[in-house]
């Protein structure tokens, strides 16, 4: 029989997209846990605040700026991460961009920056950081995704289309990763309240949420809190190795009827 172990307690992690929302929730939760996180955006500044937070409360964070839709800026960013913390055991693609606009009339432009980001961001990270994990034999890989990939929305083609392709890619990878010892999992949120939608045109939204509306994605008014989904992160990577949590679903409950 196999001796089945747990992960070493300290796993160097790094949580993209972590200047708000889910990923300074997971930095938090990650760092809470006891492991040492490397907190990647583009707002350095917010960064820097959220891994000073961390570390007066016991924690180990490091803020490093990064642009996912840049290979040397990817490229630097993990040589810097791992040189701060080590060998990097878990990785949370986190950072996600969303824009306003059906298929028909967004631009190829717009549509392109949104599948750079949102889904070849994810690759160049896992490229330049799963290999190590493979030859080691251990590691965690967290895609989050969204349920608009279950649910596409209507008015956000781009980021619909991003966030399929990122859970094709994760599945792919859970198969060619398969008795490696390194696992892939995706983490797949319901509506969370998060600054996501805060740059969108305001005079676009009414129309969005109209379809929103139209297809029954607004059925109650309940949101997720980022940390509720972190805590989802934070459990996957925690299962102990022999286990695999291949996908996990957060929804928010709504709100009880007749409740004050």
């Amino acid at each position: 029989m196999p001796r089945w172990e747990p992960h070493p307690e300290r796993r160097p992690a790094v949580v993209t997209g972590a200047s708000s929302g889910i990923g300074e929730a997971t930095a938090r939760a990650l760092a809470a846990a006891g492991h040492p996180v490397a907190l990647a955006a583009r707002r350095l500044e917010r960064c820097e605040q959220i891994s000073t937070e961390i570390m007066a409360e016991g924690g180990e964070a490091y803020a490093l700026r990064v642009d996912l839709s840049d290979d040397t800026s990817m490229k630097e960013f993990v040589e810097e991460a791992t040189a701060r913390l080590g060998p990097i055991e878990i990785v949370v693609s986190n950072a996600g961009e969303s824009t306003i606009g059906t298929a028909a009339e967004t631009s190829p432009e717009q549509f392109g920056r949104a599948i750079d980001v949102n889904l070849l961001g994810a690759q160049r990270l896992v490229s330049l950081i799963a290999p190590a994990m493979i030859e080691r034999g251990r590691g965690d890989i967290v895609f989050v995704t969204s349920d608009a990939v279950e649910q596409p929305r209507p008015g956000v083609a781009a980021y619909v289309a991003s966030k399929w392709g990122l859970e094709g890619l994760a599945r792919v990878m859970q198969r060619e990763l398969e008795g490696t010892g390194v696992r892939a999992t995706i983490v797949r949120p319901g509506p969370t309240a998060t600054e996501m939608g805060t740059n969108w045109d305001p005079a676009g939204v009414p129309g969005v949420l109209e379809g929103f509306k139209r297809w029954g994605f607004l059925r109650h008014a309940g949101l997720l809190r980022p940390a509720q989904v972190a805590r989802a992160i934070v459990d996957a990577v925690s299962m102990p190795r022999g286990s695999h949590i291949t996908l996990v679903e957060v929804q928010p409950q709504a709100p009880i009827e007749g409740g004050s």
